[in-house]
Order: C-alpha cells, then sequence, then structure tokens
C-alpha cells in the first residue's frame, strides 16, 4: 500500500461524516437535471416546512405560508435582520449558550455571526472536495492553501488542523494575511519542494504569487492540476497571470462562510450551481440564496450582498448543475506597510469580527504610514477602539477612527470595505 492510499484510509477514518457527505454529494451529482431539480424542489419544501416549525423567526414570518408558495413571494432575509434576530435564527433544541458561534468579516462592509456546528463543518469540506474533483484531483492528493483569514488557521479553524492531521488528509495552509517578497520567495520554494496537486486560496494572493514566479522565472512542478481561487473576485488579469505560472487550470469557485458551497467552475470554465445545496435566485442582479442542508440555522432568500446572473443551457463537462455567471463583487484592496510590506484586507476584516453592532465599516488609506476606520451604527467601546489600534500599530500603521453616517457604495452597488489609494511600493 502506497503512503497515499494509507493517509486516505486514515482520513477516511478520522472523518467518516465528512466521507459519507462526499458519497451522497457524488450520488447527487449523477443524476439526470430533471432529477436534479425535482430533488431541489423536495428539498425546498422540507426546508420551509422545517424552518417554519422549528425556527422562531420563521415561525413568525412563514406563518400561514403553505410549503408548496413559490418561493418568489417569501421575505427576504437580510443581513441586518440576522444580526438583529439571531437567536430566533436557531432551531429549536440548540442551546445558545453552548452552540458554537461563526463571523464572517464582512466582505460587503457588514459583520456578521451565524450558528454552526461539527456537521456543517463536515459537509462545507465535503462539497469542497467535490468541487476539487471537478479539477481531477482526488483524494488523499496533495492540497496547498494560502489562507487570508487568521481564524481560520488557528487549531480548531476551518484549515486549523494539527501537523498529525495535515499529514492524514495531505493538506498545508500557509497563513497569507499578509506578503512581502520574503515570504513570497519562501511559498515558490515550498511549491517547488512539496510538489502538491491543488493551489487553494484568496484571488489576490495567488495573483501577487503567480506574479513572483513569473518574474523570477521560476518553474513549477508538473504534479499541479489546478489552482482554485476563492473569497475574492477573479479578475480575467489575475487568471491569466495566475493559469501562466502555475501551468494548469484556474477554478473559480463562489461560496460564504454562512452559507458555504454555492457554485464552482468545471474545466470548461462554466460556473455551476450546486442545486443539491442550495436554492439560488438572481433578482435585478442581486443573488439570494438559500441553503438546502443548514436545519441548524436555516437561511432562505438571503441577501448576502453579491450579484450575479443565472444562465441557461447546458456544460459540455456533463454535469447536470445549472449554471451562473458571477457579476462584480468582494473586490478588496492590500493595504502598504512599513519595509515593502502590504497586508491582506482580512487583516484588518478580523479586527471587526464579533462586533455586530457596527451597521457598516471601511478602512480607507490616503497616506503610507495611516489607515483610517470609518465605522457607521453605533459607537464602538474604547478598549475595543484601542485594541484595534494597537494590532495596526504593530504593523507599522496608526488607525484613525471617523465615524460617519452610512458608507457609500460604489458605482456598482457595492461596497468596498478596505480601499488603498496609495501606489504600491
Amino acid at each position: 500500500m502506497g503512503t497515499t492510499d494509507l493517509k486516505l484510509r486514515l482520513h477516511r477514518r478520522r472523518r467518516p461524516q465528512r466521507y459519507a457527505f462526499l458519497d451522497e454529494l457524488l450520488a447527487t451529482q449523477a443524476l439526470s437535471r430533471a432529477q436534479l431539480l425535482q430533488k431541489q424542489r423536495a428539498d425546498l419544501r422540507a426546508m420551509l416546512r422545517f424552518a417554519r416549525e422549528n425556527t422562531a423567526w420563521y415561525g413568525r414570518t412563514l406563518a400561514g405560508i403553505p410549503d408548496t408558495t413559490d418561493i418568489a413571494t417569501l421575505p427576504i432575509l437580510r443581513k441586518e435582520d440576522v444580526v438583529a434576530h439571531l437567536p430566533e435564527l436557531l432551531a429549536r433544541g440548540n442551546d445558545p449558550a453552548t452552540t458554537p458561534v461563526g463571523y464572517t468579516g464582512g466582505s460587503t462592509g457588514k459583520p456578521l455571526a451565524f450558528w454552526y456546528d461539527e456537521a456543517k463543518h463536515e459537509l462545507m469540506r465535503a462539497g469542497m472536495m467535490r468541487s476539487y474533483m471537478m479539477s481531477g484531483w482526488r483524494p488523499g492528493q496533495k492540497i496547498l492553501n494560502f489562507w487570508g483569514a487568521r481564524q481560520d488557521t488557528v487549531p480548531g479553524g476551518v484549515f486549523g488542523g494539527a501537523r498529525l492531521d495535515d499529514w492524514i488528509a495531505a493538506e498545508r495552509t500557509l497563513p497569507a494575511h499578509e506578503i512581502d517578497a520574503a515570504k513570497l520567495a519562501a511559498w515558490a520554494h515550498f511549491i517547488r519542494s512539496w510538489r502538491p496537486t491543488l493551489l487553494q486560496g484568496y484571488a489576490s494572493i495567488l495573483a501577487a504569487l503567480a506574479r513572483f514566479v513569473l518574474d523570477g522565472k521560476l518553474v513549477m512542478p508538473a504534479s499541479l492540476l489546478g489552482v482554485y481561487s476563492t473569497a475574492e473576485v477573479l479578475t480575467d488579469d489575475q487568471r491569466e497571470t495566475i493559469g501562466q505560472a502555475f501551468s494548469c487550470k484556474v477554478f473559480n469557485q463562489y461560496g460564504s462562510r454562512e452559507i458555504p458551497n454555492i457554485a464552482c467552475e468545471c474545466r470548461h470554465g462554466r460556473m455551476h450551481i450546486f442545486t443539491d445545496m442550495v436554492w439560488l435566485e438572481s433578482v435585478d442582479g442581486d443573488l439570494l440564496v438559500t441553503s438546502l442542508t443548514n436545519r441548524l440555522m436555516p437561511m432562505l432568500r438571503y441577501e448576502n450582498g453579491d450579484s450575479g446572473e443565472l444562465l441557461e443551457g447546458e456544460c459540455p463537462c456533463g454535469l447536470p448543475f445549472p449554471l451562473m455567471k458571477m457579476g462584480v463583487c468582494r473586490q478588496n484592496d492590500f493595504i502598504s506597510a512599513p519595509g515593502g510590506k502590504r497586508l491582506h484586507p482580512s487583516f484588518f476584516n478580523r479586527l471587526l469580527y464579533g462586533r455586530t453592532q457596527v451597521d457598516a465599516y471601511q478602512f480607507v488609506q490616503d497616506a503610507p504610514d495611516q489607515v483610517r476606520l470609518r465605522l457607521a451604527g453605533a459607537p464602538l467601546p474604547e478598549a475595543a477602539l484601542a485594541e484595534m489600534k494597537a494590532a495596526v500599530a504593530a504593523e507599522g500603521l496608526t488607525l484613525e477612527i471617523e465615524a460617519v453616517p452610512a458608507i457609500e457604495r460604489t458605482q456598482s452597488g457595492k461596497h468596498r470595505f478596505v480601499i488603498s489609494r496609495c501606489p504600491v511600493g
């Protein structure tokens, strides 16, 4: 038995629920389009019924509404609803004192808390594995993550396994909340020595690494089957640079912390909606997503702040899942720091984790040594402000706080939560 097979058997033994979920997802993937959509409609009816009967929020907002009602007529769940009524969205039978709470960083400028449990985590990871398999990757082959969110790389985080766990999972994660030349050189060296099958990370991080590889004329290992971009908008320029540097296909993923595994690209470059996990709508270009699997915290017609459109037709890849096209959303900037360092937006993003009294926020850099935090909503405690200022000061920057009545949106109607107006040094 080879090392890869041994690790896969050990991983299956350690994560039986994850592999059980993966088997279910792959079985669903083998259905015809008609069978898949029939299952999706049944899953939606079941979720509507469960939400109404098991949560205070939907017991009130869906009172008297039949399960067969057209979803387009149901109320929209907005971020402010989640913030104001989080306890009412927890399904009955779960103790709010012991149920874990996760946080989004607010890529649309609004921090958000949500309930999660081990089942949701394992289903999320199974969904990610299903997406990876669209590249030709198979369980047991190596994956290298470049991750900008610190809370995901600590023990207990999404990618925060112990070294033995990582070895068994054939997965490594390199914290990437900041970038400089030394880190890029070390990452490139690690790729060449570890020889992963897949790379995964934030679009901006992968693009910066790819540019370093191209500028240095570095040869990347032939083991690479694909690069998975996530968490940010993947631009055409970034896609081209990444693909050229690593000599493999670039796959764009779409999901969120509160509702993961919404869609992913196949080898033909078409983005497929995972209708065995979500019901996705596009209303005037704004996306509304309904989780068909989360019975801990049902989320129906959730307005997540992203944009996109649903597409007709089928894909030559043969997958039964319908198609979509992403709009311009989740666009971020790096912040320049002394010594040539660039801080990933997630560094600032994490400073607001759990601060759900904030209506909206935006970090703006106008000067090389200063960042301005624009805050809309209830003022934060002085201790919290001092803590944020100290964290930013440790990176050689000063943080100024500006209270504003609201955060203006871009021409595309989106909110950028980190803006740098300083040229990269």
